[in-house]
């Protein structure tokens, strides 16, 4: 899955309208709505604020995917913005393109190309990362043993999150749950197969 990499905002002017899109990173519909609440309380003198929102579950697979065109003819703002969401395989966004009417009609057609181009330019301002789910895992080792097992971790191929001292050193590992299998071959060849790792459940690394 692929999210945008901050929250952030462009505006466009077509015809003397004025449209500013919002993004911002959300985990679920509740926060999507804040976003939206928020933005219309911040422009309470914009004609419309259309909306588009792409919600994923990596562990299902599940998908929320919902537009509005705010009082625009149907399906010439939120349709196409969502279309944008989806073309580019985002997901846990939602958009806000906020529109000052100029006082020229752009048609149909207009609309679709600035509501669509509103978000585009908003998109390509904040950047892109995937999201990857791993599973995260803590080996508990001793003292004696735990820097060798820092330092082969942070040269293999694998993310080393934490470091926690205490009767026994804890390495937190975040592991791609495509790769389980070869961590755990991985961890026996470094260890002698005496270090079990224990697996505290999914956890979400934002990528490049």
């Amino acid at each position: 899955m692929r999210v945008i990499a901050r929250d952030g905002s462009a505006e466009t002017e077509i015809a003397r309208s004025r449209f500013r899109c919002t993004v911002a990173r959300v985990a679920d519909v509740g926060a999507a709505q804040d976003v939206i609440d928020r933005v219309r309380r911040a422009g309470p003198d914009a004609t419309h604020h259309c909306t588009a929102l792409r919600i994923g579950d990596p562990g299902t697979g599940d998908l929320t995917a919902r537009s509005s065109d705010d009082g625009e003819p149907s399906g010439t703002a939120g349709v196409p913005m969502l279309e944008v969401l989806t073309r580019r395989g985002l997901t846990d966004v939602v958009a806000v393109v906020s529109r000052w009417f100029g006082g020229t009609k752009l048609g149909a057609g207009g609309l679709v190309r600035a509501y669509s181009g509103a978000l585009t330019a908003a998109l390509d301002a904040v950047g892109e990362l995937r999201r990857v789910r791993h599973r995260e895992l803590l080996l508990a080792v001793g003292h004696d043993r735990a820097g060798r097992l820092e330092h082969d971790l942070r040269h293999s191929p694998y993310r080393l999150c934490d470091v926690t001292h205490g009767t026994d050193v804890t390495l937190t590992v975040a592991v791609a749950e495509t790769d389980t299998g070869a961590f755990a071959d991985w961890l026996a060849e470094h260890t002698g197969g005496d270090v079990e790792a224990l697996d505290t459940g999914p956890r979400d690394l934002y990528l490049p």
